[in-house]
């Protein structure tokens, strides 16, 4: 059988193959980040035929000041709940698993989206934005990971199979793990392990409110690659720790401006950094990254490069993708 149509069993979560739609952030929500008939229908031509086995929704604002932009995915109150159950209960009817992306925008937010200061880590000048943020206090701190808990209680709630914590393209969590825009003195900032030390806090409460079962995913962007970010050891240090406080999938990208490696464009092209991290952590690893073809799908996984794969933007222009991969592979 071919790699990429083994199924996977993880201690929390059965995948019928190995092929992940990551998140892809479409704007088509309500004004209000409710669900709309376009994000209904949009999910369920993806997942048509239940070829992707999980499916990541796209990123979802966990509280008003971290809104990254209009037309967003909300989890940010209750009031959304209901309209989520639809979501989650589409996809499930083409038999794909479905994940809600839960995030904070930090100083990726605007103040002409969330008509509120714009926060960050420290008050350094954004990489990707240029805006200097207010420095969050550690009150703020502790505001931001129990939105995080109430969002995941939200999504398990609306019936989706799992969630999964976003730390990368240069949003909040991705901007307290990047020494670019980490510059605190507290025990927030400093190392490494310092630098996660809201993710592990995030996912502590997470865990607590989901309970033991509920699969918990974390999106790690890995490397900065710009001068004095982060690095390889850096992500293979954080992940050591992410699976140690229950994240059951980590799911690997990078770029802090943007999920690029500069100058390199092959398929698949975070599998230096999947490849290390995988041989650090038990748990399984997601691999994204320009992946066009399904014989490049299976060469990554063959050669160890990753457990599961992560293909966005050929889903995105092509609803057949999968199918097609799936019927070449047979």
């Amino acid at each position: 059988m071919a790699n990429l149509l083994k199924p996977l069993e993880s201690k929390h979560i059965s995948l019928k193959n190995r092929l992940v739609m990551p998140p892809m952030a479409t704007s088509k929500a309500e004004e209000d980040g409710k669900v709309s008939k376009g994000i209904l229908d949009y999910y369920k031509e993806k997942s048509e035929g239940g070829y992707i086995a999980l499916i990541v929704i796209e990123h979802s604002f966990i509280m008003q000041q971290g809104k990254a932009s209009n037309l967003q995915l909300s989890i940010a109150d209750d009031s959304v709940i209901e309209s989520l159950k639809d979501l989650a209960h589409i996809i499930h009817k083409n038999s794909s698993k479905a994940v809600m992306q839960l995030n904070h925008a930090g100083s990726a937010a605007s103040q002409e989206v969330t008509g509120m200061e714009v926060v960050g880590p420290s008050a350094v000048e954004n990489p990707r934005k240029g805006n200097i943020p207010k420095a969050l206090t550690k009150e703020d701190i502790k505001e931001i990971i129990e939105a995080f808990r109430q969002a995941a209680r939200r999504t398990k709630e609306a019936g989706f199979d799992g969630v999964e914590i976003h730390s990368a393209h240069g949003y909040l969590l991705n901007q307290f793990y990047s020494p670019l825009s980490n510059k605190r003195s507290d025990e927030y900032g400093g190392d490494v392990l310092s630098r996660i030390r809201i993710h592990l806090e995030v996912i502590k409460a997470v865990r607590e409110e989901v309970g033991e079962d509920f699969p918990i995913l974390l999106r790690l962007g890995a490397a900065d690659y710009m001068s004095g970010g982060s690095t390889v050891e850096d992500a293979v240090a954080a992940c050591r720790e992410f699976e140690k406080a229950g994240v059951d999938i980590l799911d690997i990208s990078g770029g802090f401006n943007g999920y690029i490696i500069p100058g390199n464009n092959e398929q698949g092209y975070f599998y230096p950094v999947t490849e290390e991290i995988k041989k650090a952590v038990s748990i399984p690893v997601i691999l994204t990254g320009g992946i066009t073809e399904a014989s490049a799908a299976e060469r990554l996984l063959a050669e160890g490069k990753a457990d599961l794969i992560g293909v966005g933007r050929a889903i995105y222009k092509d609803s057949n993708w999968a199918r097609n991969a799936v019927e070449a592979l047979k």
